[in-house]
């Protein structure tokens, strides 16, 4: 049976979690040098993804009277102190920056894949979480990729 408190509860989590990957690439962004261009605008699309789905989510529960939760949770609060920490000692380090971005992004994995395994929540919004999760399975990869080739250069 559906729990709607459950999954707005859920769902809300989720909303949480994009907005510590916005403020995740803006800082990535602010930190980078000016020649990262490439790196500034794969951010940004980033960005805009997480945009995109969050207002999905927000779509998704806005029938119900329960409050769409723009915060940062604790977690994506620490994952930007780490970054700012691994900035201080790897300035201009391209290699660094996308290490500090696939952490985000192996927490947004592990975040949807928490929130997939959740009983009681609705079956549409299981459906939006797994499309979401594969969404962002797809910009983990391609973190991966460019961090691996970064290593090798």
């Amino acid at each position: 049976m559906e729990d709607l408190k459950k999954t707005a509860e859920v769902l809300n989590d989720l909303i949480k979690i994009n907005n510590d990957r916005i403020a995740g690439y803006e800082k990535a962004i602010a930190e980078l040098p000016v020649a990262d261009v490439d790196l500034k605008a794969l951010f940004s699309s980033l960005i805009e993804q997480s945009e995109r789905l969050k207002t999905e989510l927000q779509q998704h529960i806005s029938a119900w009277e329960n409050r769409v939760d723009d915060q940062t949770t604790a977690s994506g609060k620490i994952y930007r102190a780490w970054m700012d920490v691994k900035q201080v000692f790897a300035v201009d380090d391209r290699l660094a920056v996308l290490e500090s971005c696939e952490y985000g992004e192996d927490a947004a994995q592990k975040a949807y894949r928490q929130a997939e395994e959740e009983e009681g929540i609705s079956t549409a919004a299981k459906a939006l979480i797994s499309s979401q999760k594969t969404q962002l399975l797809a910009s983990h990869d391609q973190i991966k990729q460019l961090r691996d080739r970064e290593k090798v250069e």
